[in-house]
């Protein structure tokens, strides 16, 4: 928690900013424009109508009906269909689940749907204080400006303000590496709260998998950690952290192996075969070159990552080209200075323990697999969406405020009031964001 009243002050007039712009975002934002939306949507829809677990099936996907409904800014007299777009149920059922008792009580309302998303967040924002508070005892300020990059991210506060999975897989995340970060500092965490988070992940996104490798990395690096390295006792946290997340794999899996046939666990192989139409890499790179597709593959995800709101079409890049430019500056300061830290602060500072290393270890890890994923979602298909980088978004801002903060130290040495400019930084695009939502978005995306 807070640790002054400046901080605890702070600390709440962030989440309380998230949750009003979060709303803003979920009343302004026009209805389906937001990646995927309606399938999501249909998807809960379903669960409401009894069906428990949806199944993926021919006719879920109608590239030409969905194109034209993007093209036609989801008019209207076009919507007739819009519940046969379910391209989405072969997704892990809980987000789905949650959110049904808000869809049934409101008879769907689209508004009151995407705040159940907001909810979520919130909690992800709060984790995000937490993990770097661990990480930072001594400075909540850095704790304070990553819930706010957290929070206030436009391209993240877009799409977690809309109806969709991703706001339950970063919270499970979120929740996941906290735990993670209190194990490796041998705080009261056993390795069976691990596994249940992990377990939690498989019913919730395929895309918080990679957090399975993070925890088996994390229990080795514990486990090297102490004087006393007994096979015994690391066969004894596998085994603690196995059980419940093989209770959830045999479970969840067994049914979709039971569904779709062995060896597609995971559904992926039956949602392949339906999205026929789907942009695939080989046509992309036959059709411009690779050269070009290279430079897309790079420019799209980073300008996706900041802000290309609706289904893709209205960049922060065109809108605001030089807070754009400003953003893309601040990365750059900031990753130097994070490598500064490394080279210079990190060797001196009495905090840098063998256990807050793994912990750097292990935000290392989750952007490596981050990363990775991202790399083979575009193997087959043109995913080149910065949106599916967020699973790693709070190691990334982590990162990004330490290096922020590594200058300021340099800079203004010992003076503590400087450390609420770097806070103020990141503040900051809660400024963007209410000008992007009130005055860019839903003009951009909706007119």
């Amino acid at each position: 928690m807070p640790q002054s009243l400046s901080h605890r002050i702070t600390y709440c007039l962030l989440l309380t900013v998230f949750v009003i712009l979060g709303t803003l975002f979920a009343w302004r934002l026009p209805d389906w424009q937001a990646p995927d939306e309606p399938a999501h949507y249909n998807y809960i829809s379903q669960v409401a109508a009894g069906v428990f677990l949806p199944v993926i099936e021919m006719g879920d996907w109608d590239n030409d009906y969905l194109e034209t409904l993007k093209a036609q800014d989801f008019a209207e007299p076009l919507l007739d269909n819009l519940d046969s777009i379910q391209y989405e149920d072969h997704q892990p059922p809980l987000y789905y689940w949650l959110a049904t008792p808000i869809f049934l009580l409101t008879d769907g309302n689209l508004f009151a749907v995407r705040m159940v998303s907001v909810v979520m967040t919130l909690f992800t924002v709060a984790l995000s204080y937490a993990i770097t508070l661990h990480l930072f005892p001594n400075h909540p300020h850095r704790a304070l400006a990553v819930m706010a990059l957290v929070a206030f991210l436009p391209q993240n506060i877009h799409m977690l303000s809309s109806i969709n999975n991703d706001a339950l897989a970063g919270l499970m995340i979120a929740l996941t590496t906290l735990l993670c970060v209190r194990y490796l500092q041998h705080k009261n965490t056993p390795a069976w709260w691990l596994g249940l988070a992990v377990g939690i992940i498989f019913i919730t996104k395929t895309t918080g998998y990679f957090m399975a490798g993070v925890v088996t990395i994390v229990i080795v690096m514990r486990w090297l950690q102490t004087q006393n390295r007994e096979m015994r006792k690391l066969i004894n946290e596998f085994l603690a952290y196995g059980i419940p997340v093989g209770i959830f794999a045999v479970i969840y899996w067994g049914r979709n192996i039971l569904t779709y046939s062995f060896p597609d666990f995971l559904g992926l192989q039956a949602h392949d075969e339906v999205v026929v139409g789907q942009l695939r890499r080989v046509e992309h790179i036959a059709d411009i070159g690779n050269t070009a597709y290279w430079n897309e593959l790079f420019y799209t995800t980073v300008n996706s990552f900041w802000g290309q709101f609706g289904w893709m079409e209205a960049r922060l890049a065109d809108a605001l080209p030089i807070i754009f430019q400003l953003i893309i500056g601040l990365v750059i300061v900031g990753l130097v200075g994070l490598l500064v830290y490394f080279v210079t602060e990190a060797r001196q500072s009495e905090h840098e323990s063998q256990s807050t290393w793994a912990i750097w270890i292990m935000l290392g890890f989750i952007m490596f697999f981050a990363l990775a994923q991202y790399a083979y979602y575009n193997v087959t298909f043109v995913q080149f969406q910065g949106r599916y980088l967020f699973v790693a978004i709070i190691p990334f801002a982590i990162g990004l405020v330490t290096g922020v903060d590594t200058w300021r130290g340099l800079i203004f040495k010992q003076n503590m009031l400087s450390q609420w400019i770097v806070v103020a930084i990141f503040v900051s695009f809660a400024v963007l964001d209410l000008y992007l939502i009130w005055r860019v978005i839903p003009c951009a995306v909706g007119c």
